[in-house]
């Protein structure tokens, strides 16, 4: 039995019950007291306490329940938030840890796009081509798209890429017949991993540069700052980032009224130096 999915879940208490109940499952010989030892805590009632509501956890025993539970670092951040949701005592704070719950648990249900798809995430216009059709004034018509795209793109360009997400299922037909989305988001990873999404982010680093050029300042917005950092912070940085990222896809998705541009989101890190360690 696999360990259940963490981003399933609001309730800490309960994920960690079926967290328990899957490697009891796997190994009947796995324990409570097993599990003290991997956590490194004293007490061998401690996980039996928690999931009961007899104990609360606190920073330190969240950090090394995560360390037993051998979570990643996304999911060890997505436990903590459950963790200060149970825990918040005002609506301020309950609201803050619910937001970034569910910002984090929407980017984990949108559909990921790494190995399939190669020339979706090869083309800068696959993915903007499927975004425009939230709009509702959306036409399926090669000719309508490629004049409506910025930069504009050819006509042929246009017809193959509505062919494609069409033949992917990343556009629909609706019950009206209207040509929609199939899904609520449509993500690339966190990291760069693979040809096809190297592919994309180059392809988007180069419209960046033509908008900085050709887009008037009130209808888009660059920012960049160069820093000096440790190298153990670099971490923390991506994990900040990828956060935002998140809330920003959560933003637009979650808004009421209906889309009318599509935009693209950029955010890098990178460094402008060696390390000391580099020759």
């Amino acid at each position: 039995m696999d360990t259940p999915d963490i981003f399933q879940y609001l309730d800490y208490r309960k994920f960690l019950a079926d967290w328990f109940t899957a490697k009891k499952k796997a190994n009947p010989r796995f324990s409570h007291r097993a599990f003290a030892r991997r956590a490194g805590q004293r007490s061998p009632s401690l996980l039996h306490h928690v999931i009961e509501g007899k104990r609360n956890l606190t920073t330190t025993t969240t950090g090394s329940f995560c360390r037993a539970m051998g979570l990643t670092r996304e999911e060890c951040a997505f436990f903590g938030w459950m963790v200060e949701l149970a825990r918040a005592k005002s609506p301020e704070k309950r609201n803050q840890a619910w937001k970034r719950l569910s910002s984090a648990r929407r980017f984990r249900e949108a559909r990921h796009l790494e190995g399939e798809g190669f020339r979706y995430l090869s083309h800068w216009y696959y993915p903007a081509i499927r975004e425009l059709a939230h709009r509702p004034d959306f036409r399926d018509d090669p000719e309508w798209i490629a004049h409506t795209m910025r930069p504009k793109i050819t006509l042929r360009q246009a017809r193959t890429a509505l062919e494609a997400l069409l033949s992917m299922q990343l556009l629909v037909k609706g019950d009206d017949g209207r040509v929609i989305p199939a899904e609520a988001s449509v993500v690339t990873p966190h990291e760069v991993a693979g040809l096809a999404v190297y592919n994309y982010h180059l392809a988007m680093l180069n419209r960046a540069s033509d908008a900085l050029a050709n887009v008037r300042s009130d209808e888009r917005h660059y920012g960049a700052v160069t820093v000096a950092v440790p190298g153990n912070l670099v971490p923390k940085l991506k994990q900040e980032i990828a956060a935002f990222q998140e809330h920003i896809l959560d933003l637009c998705d979650s808004a009421s009224d209906p889309a009318e541009r599509v935009y693209q989101f950029n955010l890098q890190l990178f460094p402008l130096s060696a390390s000391e360690e580099a020759p």
